[in-house]
């Protein structure tokens, strides 16, 4: 069941084909019953909240093992983490999140969408998930954001270069003036 109903009552009906989880009057989980014994049958989705607490557990946590996930969502995974570190992580993980709320059909074409656009952070795909559902297009651009500094980037000037080697010749092969 969904890590936030931990430490809650809770009532546990047991049906021929599934077994239902209930807190009050809202039904909080649903999974097919096995007849196996000791086996566990996870929903990933149900631990997501834990593990945006807990980003490090994410490669051990046992119902995320066997989640077989598009092959985009971990390139997305090492991309936010080779740029943010543990930051990333833990953005992924609110990716993963957007699964509750959307299908994961939806969530898997806006991280492709996004990647293709090099637009990688949870914003980005969130922003192309709803724009997917709503119909409309991304608005993407840096347009939207005034309050982030506009980055300008010179042309490399070579004679800078040579002045800096001149310097380095008058002083002498150990940085010091004959």
């Amino acid at each position: 069941m969904p890590t936030a109903y931990g430490h809650h009552d809770v009532l546990v009906r047991g049906y021929v084909d599934s077994v239902v989880i209930a807190c009050g009057s809202e039904v909080i989980a649903r999974h097919s019953r096995c007849y196996d014994k000791e086996t566990f049958i996870y929903n990933p989705l149900h631990y997501l909240a834990l593990l945006e607490r807990k980003p490090n557990a994410l490669d051990q946590a046992a119902p995320l093992q066997h989640w077989d996930l598009p092959e985009e969502f971990e390139h997305l995974r090492r991309l936010l983490e080779a740029r943010m570190g543990k930051k990333g992580r833990k953005e992924y993980i609110q990716v993963l999140r957007l699964m509750e709320t959307f299908g994961d059909v939806e969530v898997a074409v806006a991280i492709e969408e996004a990647l293709r656009l090099s637009a990688i952070s949870y914003d980005a795909v969130k922003h192309l998930v709803l724009a997917k559902i709503e119909r409309r297009l991304p608005r993407l651009n840096l347009s939207n954001y005034p309050f982030l500094p506009l980055a300008t980037v010179g042309i490399t000037d070579v004679r800078d270069y040579l002045a800096l080697l001149q310097v380095r010749i008058s002083q002498g092969p150990m940085g010091v003036s004959p």
